[in-house]
């Protein structure tokens, strides 16, 4: 599991304890993702399955991509397909994607890039793997996530950021035994690159045996966290989770998971994505690729679909932009989201 690493990760920045008076967050619930195909046939973990979307606020959607070892000739993707309403956030681990995008965004990502789009008004994309990866197969692996967007900004212009593996904050945590990817939101003083409408914080945890993981979480944000391998224990009644099981924590300042002494899989250490963000607490029309507020606003996007207003294909791509290049104006961004069915109607 490659992502991005460091041989030492004693001389990272450490993040604080807990302090007097502070609360962790109990174990509210733990449920296990299904597996299906997506897009074109490549497996998934559809991460968020059997919990209210009350608790994942303001979350929609996540899938676990892989991990899987294609043999030369089976790596898939996905066609083009729409988007409105929501950002999508591709998170790579292992593997090779391209992206292309109707506004313009767009490249290849791989080994702890991420892609984040956000479709507001709507937009078309396309998300593959290169000729070469197709031709010679390899590991592939990585997480798409949906975020809500609030009403007010359902229907912004499409904009595309493209955040290096290199861009993301590392960290460890007191004991020394975790290593930390802050690629969007904020913990501990430290924030990430990622620019979000959206208040929310997005980490890449690696855990090694016996060793605990405490982070510190916002209060006023929810706090999921996804076992991407291994397994281990969460929260202060130890509950046993693992490869593909979802915890969602209630109330509270920090998180904690603990890694197990011996861990199963090709993974020597346990590897978790923990993810939360302030709930926006609209309804939610959800059809497909399209997550608006209302049914009609999903009648309206399948029209405007269907006559092409949601964007042309480009005749070809262009280069990424970084998250330092996007001047976000009007919303709370710094606060501080790979999507789901990725359905076409």
């Amino acid at each position: 599991m490659p992502a991005v690493s460091v041989e030492d990760v004693l001389v990272l920045p450490r993040l604080p304890g807990p302090s007097r008076g502070q609360v962790e967050r109990p174990v509210q619930s733990v449920t296990t993702a299904p597996s299906a195909l997506e897009g074109e046939g490549f497996p998934v973990r559809r991460a968020f399955a059997g919990v209210a979307i009350s608790e994942l606020d303001p979350f929609v959607h996540m899938d676990q991509m892989g991990e899987v070892e294609y043999a030369p000739g089976e790596p898939k993707g996905t066609p083009w397909h729409p988007h409105r309403g929501f950002e999508t956030v591709t998170y790579m681990i292992d593997g090779v994607f391209v992206h292309q995008d109707s506004n313009g965004g767009g490249g290849r990502i791989t080994d702890g890039d991420t892609q984040w789009m956000t479709a507001g008004a709507g937009i078309l994309h396309i998300e593959a793997p290169p000729e070469a990866l197709v031709l010679s197969g390899g590991l592939f692996h990585g997480i798409q996530l949906w975020v809500n967007l609030p009403r007010a900004h359902k229907w912004d212009p499409p904009r595309y950021q493209d955040i290096r593996a290199r861009e993301a904050v590392l960290l460890t945590t007191q004991d020394g035994g975790s290593l930390v990817r802050l690629i969007a939101g904020g913990t501990g003083g430290f924030r990430g690159p990622g620019l979000t409408f959206t208040p929310i914080t997005l980490v890449h945890a690696t855990v090694a045996p016996t060793a605990q993981l405490v982070l510190p979480w916002q209060a006023d944000f929810n706090a999921l966290v996804y076992v991407l391998a291994g397994d281990g224990y969460v929260g202060a009644g130890h509950h046993r989770v693992q490869t593909g099981q979802l915890t969602v924590f209630g109330p509270g300042d920090h998180i904690s998971v603990q890694a197990g002494r011996q861990q199963s899989g090709p993974n020597a250490n346990l590897e978790l994505l923990v993810l939360g963000g302030r709930p926006i607490r609209e309804p939610v029309a959800h059809y497909g690729p399209f997550v608006m507020n209302t049914r009609d606003e999903i009648v309206q996007a399948l029209a405007d679909y269907q006559a092409g207003r949601l964007g042309q294909v480009p005749a070809e791509s262009v280069p990424h932009r970084h998250p330092g290049d996007i001047a976000v104006g009007g919303t709370a961004v710094g606060d501080t989201g790979i999507g789901g069915p990725d359905g076409r109607p």
